[in-house]
């Protein structure tokens, strides 16, 4: 199903991801804690109430073939599993992940570049403390009223790495929605289904080259703000189960 106003509550829960500020270090608490208790300073965020007809994403500690992991289950439903963080430096993102059944069912195709097709079966997503002067005039307007109606202070540039299975990997663009989004598919069409992938990301040297034109040649990628894991149907109505755990900054 294709929601037509879809790129508001798009910033608005993306924002709403940063709404509260934790006061912890700035490594990113463990997504499965060695005592297996589920770690406090994540959180869940989805669509504002007035999109309360949109089911939930599932997240929840599962194991899978032995290691225990977040399970992450769409049902042509929307959610993010958020954890805030004090303005860190924007260093090297690692973390496992594994997709078991791609986006299947519903009544569309999952496309990540239109906007009828603009669901994910799943994402690890990096926002930043970028400065609204950097945002063009037309988006930055559309983004100081979407702050307003949600009395949130929305993020001005949000980093998306997506798996992918209509793309090959590597494709990289923004958001269908809105340009305050942009991604990176790092696994894509013909990758493996039920097999843990590891990735290592240069957040800073990706921010760099997806929002190059909005970082003034010299100056420094803005720091973080959230690091979240996502997974969403809402478009296409479609499923998909997926798993992610050992996300943390590496030197």
């Amino acid at each position: 199903m294709n929601r037509s106003l879809k790129p508001i509550p798009a910033l608005l829960a993306l924002g709403l991801a940063c709404a509260t500020a934790s006061a912890f270090a700035q490594s990113i608490s463990p997504l499965v804690p060695a005592d297996g208790a589920a770690a406090n300073t994540w959180r869940f965020v989805g669509f504002p109430k007035s999109k309360a007809d949109i089911p939930a994403t599932r997240f929840e500690l599962a194991e899978v073939q032995g290691e225990r992991a977040l399970k992450v289950s769409t049902r042509a439903s929307y959610g993010t599993w958020v954890h805030d963080l004090p303005k860190a430096e924007p260093g090297r993102l690692q973390w496992r992940w594994r997709l078991d059944q791609a986006l299947t069912g519903g009544q569309g195709v999952a496309d990540i570049q239109t906007k009828a097709g603009d669901d994910a079966a799943l994402k690890v997503c990096v926002m930043f403390d970028h400065p609204l002067d950097r945002v063009p005039f037309g988006q930055r307007t559309l983004l100081r009223i979407a702050r307003s109606v949600s009395g949130e202070d929305l993020p001005a540039a949000t980093l998306c790495y997506v798996w992918d299975s209509v793309h090959p990997a590597g494709l990289q663009g923004a958001n269908p929605y809105t340009q305050r989004v942009r991604f990176i598919t790092l696994q894509g069409k013909g990758a493996p289904l039920a097999q843990w992938q590891t990735e290592t990301r240069d957040v800073a040297a990706d921010f760099a080259k997806l929002f190059a034109d909005e970082l003034p040649a010299g100056a420094a990628v803005p720091k973080v703000r959230a690091v979240l894991i996502g997974a969403d149907s809402d478009n296409t109505g479609a499923e998909s189960v997926g798993w992610v755990r050992g996300i943390q900054w590496r030197p």
